[in-house]
């Protein structure tokens, strides 16, 4: 391939990778609807309103039925609903979590005007996003940077750090300094979550550690390549679809589900459930990260057996026969 060839094909590529990166960031985007969102109902009317809700807008939602007021805003505390519609006594109120998600807030402020039939529909913020940061803009914009900066470590470590135990070492201390700096700067400097300022540190440096180390694990077992694959795991499906301005619920599926095994989505799961919920619904996205950590330092362990394997039984190099004396 001359050069003038080979200017074309990396064009291309360029194009092709573009067009990915556009699918992949803008058609979430564009397809965000309800889809099986948990929400509860209850109150007298509780059944014809779960009934309606299903009839207006099949497979929306996921409606469960807890016995009383108490019950489901108990359901909203521990993330096991995103909302809850009360009935009886007059229009329907409408219970909201934007802590939760913002993007679904709105989305039952809006349910609560139709149900009611007035403009000032009667709505309760159960768990409200922060005071700084009402609409989650500033949330949905901390996991972006998060899988930015693991890349750009796992390639610095990678490619310029050559021992495995120096990498891991590496990893730490990106995930240690990573996560105590990104806080300061976002809850200190931003206030844009508020919680316990060492928990949400070291959740930002697990986001950290796994994410870099999806990337130094790979590189450590496949090479060059592995970067790649890395990178753009995390670039054009992690970040698209882990539902930091949305929720999961909100994305089309499987992909919205699919989301959550990924460390950006992971992150931002855990991150709303450490900052406004006192750690309800964190057990799943932190094994989640737990798992990714893991594995990328089980990979930098796979590429050292291998590398003392091959030192132990080098490749044996034919010597010539000896030849007879005359």
């Amino acid at each position: 391939m001359n050069t003038t060839q080979r200017a074309f094909a990396v064009g291309l590529a360029a194009a092709l990778l573009q067009a990915l990166m556009l699918i992949a960031f803008a058609w979430p985007a564009a397809n965000i609807e309800p889809r099986d969102l948990p929400i509860a109902v209850t109150g007298p009317q509780a059944q014809q309103v779960a009934e309606r809700l299903d009839a207006q807008l099949p497979d929306a939602f996921e409606i469960t039925t807890p016995a009383d007021e108490a019950a489901a805003r108990a359901a909203i505390v521990d993330r096991e609903v995103y909302g809850a519609v009360l009935t009886g006594g007059g229009a329907p109120r409408v219970l909201v979590a934007s802590g939760a998600s913002p993007a679904v807030a709105q989305q039952l402020t809006a349910m609560a005007q139709q149900l009611s039939g007035v403009p000032s529909a009667a709505v309760e913020d159960v768990v409200a996003a922060d005071a700084d940061d009402p609409r989650g803009t500033a949330f949905g914009a901390m996991v972006l940077p998060l899988v930015m900066s693991g890349i750009a470590a796992g390639v610095l470590l990678s490619l310029l750090v050559p021992t495995p135990a120096a990498r891991i070492a590496g990893l730490a201390t990106f995930g240690v300094v990573g996560g105590l700096l990104g806080m300061v700067i976002i809850q200190g400097w931003m206030s844009v979550v508020p919680g316990s300022y060492l928990a949400l540190a070291a959740v930002a440096g697990l986001v950290s550690f796994a994410v870099a180390g999806a990337v130094v694990g790979l590189a450590s077992v496949i090479g060059r390549p592995g970067i790649g694959i890395a990178a753009l795991t995390m670039l054009l499906i992690g970040n698209p679809f882990s539902a930091a301005t949305s929720a999961p619920e909100l994305l089309p599926q499987p992909w919205g589900a699919i989301g959550q095994y990924l460390p950006p989505g992971a992150a931002s799961t855990l991150l709303r459930s450490v900052a406004f919920f006192d750690g309800a619904g964190a057990a799943k996205p932190l094994t989640v990260l737990l798992v990714w950590a893991v594995a990328a330092v089980v990979l930098i362990g796979v590429a050292v057996l291998r590398g003392r394997r091959v030192e132990a039984d080098p490749v044996p190099v034919d010597s010539p026969e000896p030849v007879p004396a005359v």
